[in-house]
């Protein structure tokens, strides 16, 4: 109870908070091991023909009549921090989707079988790396900055679709411990989903794809059990990868997440929902958050650090409409929430904790606009406090290590025509934790940041030209 509090607390100060204006103090260079920045997110194309029609808005899609569904969008976000941080900078990244869907039931009589293929480029900064100097980007659509096979996969369905099968090369994170309400922010903490698996598993990422194949079996329209096995490779996160190879080589185990839930939409429920109970067991190698190879604190030893396998976790879940005033609209408010923490395993987080509200429908004719708010807690294991400790003592500082990093964010988006949406949106992190300046001597300052997140899906403008 004592975390929700604080959730609670510090929710009600970000909504009014003048963010400190203290300086960064010149620190020295990182030279222990950093966490590596990650970030997922994955773009479902939608099934539509030119002059049909999805909530009054048509898609460009010449090849449908053939059963190819194509998908082409730009995703960009800029951020800014204003206080805080070690450094005043501004940074940009952005994301090209490219992406086929084929129906294989129109192309070769393959009844409800089909081929998922995708594409990302991404390129530009973090501002956390340059910044901020915390393990969790404010930039979702950051990490595997490269041009990427991220999706290659068959997908069966059986028993009029109550089983769901799926095997090729993907990622977990877009296919468990997700939800429609997550990706309104931009802060990587929230989207593509809770970052804590990504601290303390090797749950895979999107777009840095791997084996993989999972099944997921609906019972009752609404109830379901879902379950699937990854391949975990760190060739595959490499900058230097496209995801192209076929290969097993450089695999070092796999991960299995599961969840058992359930679910409606707004086809089949006044106030849709998701209430999910889920984990992961994690058989793949990973390294000692504090040790290295010989017993010692690794960060300051310098000596690899020790590996070991076996970790695993679980979380709960859900997401709910709260009021839903017209049923011919989406208009609504919505909340979600998440709580997550380790069973097994030495890892970097003991818990995570998450709540956020969304509002669809703004003012008069802003139907599809929304306005949200999410805060979450990543609170740090003893080993983590250890070795940052260990290190910050190093440098000559103090041993005053914050164990909660509380990250939240309250943005607003609004649809610009049927292609393009834009989400301005302001993050606070209160007690950002040194992970990429380990040997800083103090306190990073906490930080104040604007951002713009922007997408424009190509179809849909095409769609819209052509009239």
């Amino acid at each position: 109870m004592a975390g929700v509090k604080s959730l609670a607390a510090i929710a009600a100060l970000g909504m009014g908070m003048a963010a400190s204006g203290a300086q960064a103090e010149d620190v020295p260079p990182a030279t222990g091991p950093v966490a590596p920045q990650v970030s997922r997110q994955a773009t479902k194309t939608v099934p539509l023909v030119l002059g049909q029609k999805k909530k009054g808005v048509e898609t460009y899609q010449p090849l449908a009549d053939q059963g190819i569904t194509l998908a082409l969008n730009y995703t960009g976000e800029a951020a800014a921090n204003a206080t805080g941080g070690f450094a005043r900078k501004s940074a940009y990244t952005g994301q090209i989707y490219v992406g086929a869907d084929f129906d294989f039931d129109k192309i070769a009589g393959i009844k409800d079988g089909g081929l998922h293929l995708a594409i990302t480029n991404r390129h530009g900064q973090s501002l956390s790396q340059i910044a901020i100097g915390n393990n969790t980007s404010v930039q979702e659509v950051w990490g595997t900055q490269n041009t990427h096979l991220a999706i290659l996969t068959w997908e069966q369905k059986l028993f009029g679709g109550a089983l769901d099968i799926e095997a090729g090369k993907s990622q977990a994170n877009i296919h468990f411990l997700n939800s429609p309400y997550y990706c309104h922010f931009q802060t990587n903490s929230a989207c593509g989903n809770p970052t804590f698996v990504f601290k303390n598993s090797n749950f895979t990422y999107f777009p840095a794809s791997s084996w993989m194949a999972k099944a997921k079996l609906t019972v009752a329209d609404r109830w379901f059990a879902h379950a699937g096995i990854y391949e975990v490779n760190p060739d595959r996160k490499r900058p230097d990868d496209n995801g192209f190879s076929l290969s097993f080589k450089g695999g070092t185990g796999f991960v299995i997440p599961y969840e058992l839930g359930y679910a409606s939409d707004f086809k089949t429920d006044r106030l849709p929902r998701h209430y999910i109970l889920g984990g992961w067991i994690d058989r793949a190698d990973y390294a000692d958050p504090l040790r290295d190879t010989q017993g010692g604190i690794a960060i300051l030893s310098g000596r690899p650090a020790a590996t070991l396998k076996g970790r695993s976790g679980l979380y709960v879940r859900f997401d709910q409409m709260l009021t839903r005033p017209d049923m011919n609209s989406h208009r609504g408010l919505g909340v979600f929430g998440v709580a997550m923490t380790n069973l097994s395993g030495r890892v970097e987080e003991r818990h995570f904790l998450e709540l956020g509200l969304l509002q669809t429908g703004t003012f008069a004719g802003r139907d599809q606009d929304t306005i949200g708010f999410v805060i979450n807690q990543q609170s740090f294991s003893d080993l983590a406090m250890e070795r940052m400790r260990g290190a910050r003592l190093a440098a000559g500082g103090d041993g005053d290590i914050r164990r909660n990093q509380y990250m939240m964010e309250l943005a607003y988006g609004a649809q610009i025509g049927p292609a393009v949406r834009v989400s301005p949106n302001i993050q606070y992190i209160l007690h950002p934790d040194q992970t990429g300046i380990p040997f800083r001597r103090t306190n990073i300052p906490n930080a104040l940041v604007f951002g713009f997140k922007f997408t424009i899906d190509a179809p849909t403008l095409i769609a819209a030209a052509r009239r």
